[in-house]
Order: structure tokens, then sequence, then C-alpha cells
């Protein structure tokens, strides 16, 4: 919605009792999320964390599921202040190259990193 634009929430109403609330208040760090990416976070906890479960449910690889699963680790943990692996991982720089996203000399290099 926000384009990965930061938004604020100015107002906030209580739709039973109608008391709203006004001042700029961020969102939480799933709500930051795409919809997409919180929708595979969804069925990642109904899932309970399997990954074959996730496997099946997408109808993608292993390497996919797992370099999803990093990126929404560094996304979050950035959001929420945590420190988290500094760069990818062996499978997600292969599954890069396996897409053509990145050159072979490009992956020979982040690997040695």
């Amino acid at each position: 919605m926000a384009n990965g634009e930061r938004m604020v929430v100015e107002r906030v109403r209580l739709a039973s009792s109608g008391v709203a609330i006004e001042g700029a208040f961020d969102l939480p760090a799933l709500a930051q999320l795409s919809t997409d990416d919180q929708v595979f976070i969804g069925a990642f906890v109904r899932s309970h964390g399997s990954i074959k479960e996730m496997e099946r449910l997408f109808g993608v690889s292993y390497p996919t599921i797992k370099n999803r699963l990093a990126r929404l680790s560094l996304a979050l943990g950035a959001a929420l202040g945590v420190e988290t692996e500094p760069g990818p991982g062996r499978a997600e720089i292969l599954d890069r190259l396996e897409r053509g996203d990145i050159t072979a000399q490009q992956a020979a290099e982040e690997l040695k990193r």
C-alpha cells in the first residue's frame, strides 16, 4: 500500500465506543511488511514452522522457503532494532544465481565473504 515508504498512523478510533486517539504512531513491524509477506508469515505460524508444509502450500522448494524466511528475519530484525546475520547465506546466493538475478562471478564473490 505504501510501496515501502514509512507509514504513520495519526488517528485510531475504537469502533465500539467511538473513542479516538490522535498522534503519530508507527505501525508494528509485522504491519509494515507487504501483504504477501504477512500471508507467508501467517501460513508459517499456522503450519507450526514446518518448512515441508510451506513447500506444499506455496509450491516452492526448500531453499526458496529458507531464503524468504531469512529475508523476513532481516526485515523484522531491522524494524525491531535486533541485530541479525549481516549477509545472505549460501542457499540464498545459489538461489539468486539459479534465478539469474546474479552472475556466476557475483555468486563466487559473495560466497567468498
